[in-house]
């Protein structure tokens, strides 16, 4: 399994977050409601739909992620120089990575309580995006104080399951990369033509 210096991890995905944050106060702000809801065939999502996907699934990870780090210092859990991935973990975050192309090579179905509606408010869904984007930010410098492998949190599909904090940082910001690559596409394709590329995530180069 990879091993990456467990600060360098975490400014890493700050920088990442940050991207994600920048873009949606700079660009996504600015786009009109009806390129935002923008669709190019009916079974397709819109940008709109994209991040709102991405909001779902904050409601349940940023309260267990700040649960984790609390219970971590509580339990004397202080950092630790590297973190180690654990199988399941590097599992869920090879599996959301798109291709070096920005391409997704691994295509499944979302969950029906994480199924975003069509008719969506993409104002309020872009507002809650940077706000969850900002409380993102905060947990991430929380987490330079805890030891990555020793503290965890449950996941989405069963709270009987639990992944590494190291894990569920990874693969929670590699699937926020997943779905803001769709939606750039999906506001490509409505003519809303980006101006401004996130960060390519790329863990390998912090791997040992």
């Amino acid at each position: 399994m990879p091993t990456y210096p467990s600060s360098k991890l975490l400014i890493e995905l700050q920088e990442q977050t940050e991207s994600f944050l920048n873009k949606a106060i700079s660009e996504w702000q600015m786009i009109r409601h009806s390129q935002f809801g923008y669709k190019t065939a009916p079974e397709k999502w819109s940008a709109t739909q994209c991040l709102e996907h991405l909001n779902s699934y904050g409601r349940f990870y940023l309260p267990e992620i700040e649960k984790a780090i609390k219970k971590a210092k509580e339990k004397g859990y202080g950092p630790a120089t590297h973190f180690k991935a654990g199988w399941l973990g590097n599992y869920f975050t090879k599996l959301m990575m798109p291709g070096n192309d920005g391409t997704v090579t691994k295509k499944m179905s979302s969950p029906k309580d994480h199924y975003p509606q069509s008719n969506t408010d993409s104002y309020k869904v872009i507002a809650e995006f940077i706000e969850q984007q900002e409380r993102l930010l905060n947990l991430l410098e929380a987490a330079q104080d805890v030891d990555l492998n020793k503290a965890s949190c449950a996941i989405s599909i069963s709270k009987l399951v639990k992944l590494k904090l190291g894990d569920t940082l990874l693969f929670f910001i590699a699937h926020h990369y997943r779905h803001i690559l769709q939606a750039e596409r999906a506001l490509q394709a409505a003519n809303a033509v980006s101006t401004t590329r996130v960060i390519d995530f790329d863990l390998k180069k912090l791997a040992r």
